[in-house]
């Protein structure tokens, strides 16, 4: 298996001007910028990550990298490059001259955080008064600039009651997705208690509802809980969501850049597979032991004997938080394996991630096109594409062709294509 960092999240800084309570990096207002990479080795990076990766969706993260003066050179650069660039932010620095800074950057899309409707709690839990009321601002102005933003909540006991009502209120605010993230016991949120595996189990339906019901109108989608995919496959064999038809991408199709330069299989799983600063990353990606065992180990536990370990395979991170092993079983889930059972292969002939071999002919200008999609993305889309075209009777994809696509698309999303399918 050819195994590329389709997405790649890098935290540039620690530093942030909040201090929440679950950051799996421990970033706040004390932190310095002592340690983190200058913006030459940045941009040398991007070329080596490009390198590997062409098109990769690349997430500039923190900390709050609007705190980096360097945040819009880096993005350019990489946008030019090729990457899909999207920032992920607490929303509370997002003036209109930052948003449009970002926009003339490349930038497509923005990830805010948002984990109540209650400033009691939101505030709180992000150790920022006023936090909420400024990020509900900054969503606003979002949305009067159009740029593409997606709502990211960390659920816990405290705000478990209320994701309905976040999930409905994030599609009223034009969010072109809804990610619900499940604790990684790291960071500072090794402090805090997670849901016990029942509510897991609990909140996994209702996301796998949800993502059924909005359809056409907002994802709904489950972040660092991959039994998400078994609830789907089990009650929406038709649903998107198996499109990812591959067990915990962490270190197979997704890795993390820490401010000073380390590569890591995801963002909560802070074991160090290699240094950038010392070594390139095609090196490090390619061979390094860690990511070996990740892509050629055998799952333990309950998830190795479980029927859906190529759909899901439990999260490698929180294995690691809470067993100290990145290839135990996920103690997050409450599911029994069927027994000795063949596992589930995936429904779909081709998911995200795969490559595809175009079997029609593309013009330049159409395949120009679909080189500027995410490379997780491009492969279903062109086979997409191609299936339209043969029902139409035609036996070349032109852009022309690429636009009565997009007018056919299902989904609406406000009049508006997200930043991860906006070039079809």
């Amino acid at each position: 298996m050819n195994f590329v960092p389709h997405v790649v999240a890098w935290n540039l800084t620690r530093r942030c001007n909040l201090e929440c309570a679950h950051c799996y990096i421990a970033a706040g207002p004390h932190e310095s910028a002592t340690a983190e990479l200058d913006t030459a080795t940045c941009l040398g990076i991007v070329d080596q990550l490009l390198a590997v990766s062409p098109a990769p969706m690349l997430i500039l993260s923190g900390g709050e990298p609007l705190l980096r003066e360097d945040l819009t050179e880096i993005a350019r650069y990489a946008s030019e490059k090729g990457a899909t660039v999207v920032v992920g932010t607490n929303g509370t620095l997002l003036s209109d001259e930052r948003i449009a800074a970002l926009k003339q950057a490349g930038v497509r899309g923005v990830a805010v955080s948002v984990d109540s409707l209650r400033p009691t709690y939101h505030d709180n839990f992000r150790h920022g008064r006023g936090s909420l009321a400024d990020t509900q601002r900054a969503l606003a102005r979002l949305a009067q600039q159009r740029l593409d933003f997606i709502i990211q909540t960390t659920v816990t006991k405290g705000n478990r009651a209320e994701l309905a009502a976040l999930v409905e209120w994030s599609a009223a605010q034009g969010a072109v997705s809804f990610n619900c993230y499940f604790l990684v016991s790291t960071g500072r949120g090794a402090s805090l208690t997670d849901l016990a595996p029942r509510d897991y189990e609990a909140v996994l339906a209702d996301l796998a509802r949800w993502q059924r019901e909005y359809r056409g109108r907002m994802l709904v989608r489950a972040k660092c809980a991959p039994h998400f995919m078994r609830h789907v496959h089990q009650t929406d064999p038709d649903s998107p969501v198996l499109n990812y038809e591959t067990r915990c991408p962490c270190g197979t199709q997704y890795c993390r850049i820490t401010p000073d330069g380390k590569l890591t299989p995801c963002p909560y799983l802070p074991e160090v597979a290699g240094d950038l600063r010392t070594h390139s990353f095609a090196d490090v990606w390619r061979s390094a032991p860690l990511f070996r065992r990740l892509r050629e180990g055998a799952l333990g536990g309950k998830c190795g004997a479980c029927e859906y370990r190529k759909l899901c395979g439990g999260c490698r991170a929180r294995a690691f938080a809470l067993e100290g092993d990145v290839l135990a079983a996920d103690p997050s889930c409450a599911y029994e394996p069927a027994g000795d059972t063949a596992p589930i292969e995936r429904q779909r002939e081709l998911a995200y991630g795969d490559g595809f071999t175009p079997a029609l002919v593309w013009a330049e200008a159409a395949r120009a096109r679909m080189d500027r999609i995410p490379s997780f993305v491009r492969g279903v889309v062109m086979q997409r594409v191609e299936d339209f075209a043969r029902r139409q009777g035609r036996r070349e994809i032109t852009l022309e062709l690429l636009a009565e696509v997009r007018s056919a698309m299902p989904i609406d999303f406000s009049k508006k294509r997200p930043f991860f399918v906006s070039d079809v």
